[in-house]
């Protein structure tokens, strides 16, 4: 399914070489070489990339790995980048798939519910990307005022929304139906069109739009 879109390089380094290469073709192993400040925590990056890619926050695991300090902020500020230029990239988003590609990392912390808001401008391009509020979802945590703050602040023309549940199950509760409805009216007042919400986990998701909910 796709959105009513009328409703609103360079090089890196390789490894122990002295030429250019696309990042993009980099291994995972080559990145993180890449930030590894001496040869121990070179030989520890097996251990780093099992924290990084498995499931549960990854500032936890982060912390329980025996790595430089400077890997390890090393690591986080890496990811805090790409967290930030996803919301800067000038991606459209036209369908369900794109604004979880934006919000999928949201999913790997499992302590906690997050609702996460994309700002999107008048042609749909990310604007923004941001936590709005954590904790229970329910009318208080999920209420109009904050989830459309920024949107009003910078002008935004649509939002998408998602939040994860913790435990895995992504079908929506009767709480998470009435908080949907509740805030796609508040977004028809605003001018501000709520285009999806999702429920989102690392291997998938729940759309309100294909379900016929918005």
């Amino acid at each position: 399914m796709r959105y009513d879109m009328d409703s609103i390089g360079g090089g890196f380094l390789r490894e122990g070489a002295s030429s250019y290469m696309d990042a993009s073709m980099a291994t995972d192993r080559e990145l993180l070489s890449v930030l590894a400040s001496d040869e121990a925590d070179k030989d520890r990056i097996d251990s780093v990339m099992d924290a990084m890619f498995s499931s549960g926050d990854v500032d936890l695991h982060m912390d329980s790995l025996d790595i430089s300090d400077r890997f390890r902020v090393g690591i986080k500020a890496a990811i805090e980048l790409g967290r930030r230029a996803c919301g800067r990239s000038g991606r459209v988003v036209v369908s369900p798939d794109d604004v979880y590609k934006e919000v999928r990392h949201f999913a790997f912390d499992n302590r906690q519910e997050r609702m996460v808001v994309v700002l999107l401008n008048g042609a749909h391009e990310v604007m923004r990307t941001l936590v709005a509020t954590q904790g229970l979802l329910n009318r208080t945590i999920a209420h109009p005022r904050e989830i459309y703050s920024d949107a009003i602040k910078e002008r935004a023309a649509a939002i998408a929304i998602a939040h994860n549940h913790p435990s895995g199950n992504i079908e929506p509760s009767n709480e998470d139906k009435e908080v949907t409805g509740r805030l796609s009216e508040a977004g028809n007042i605003l001018g501000i069109r709520l285009l999806d919400h999702l429920i989102i986990t690392p291997d998938g998701y729940y759309s309100f739009l294909e379900h016929g909910l918005l």
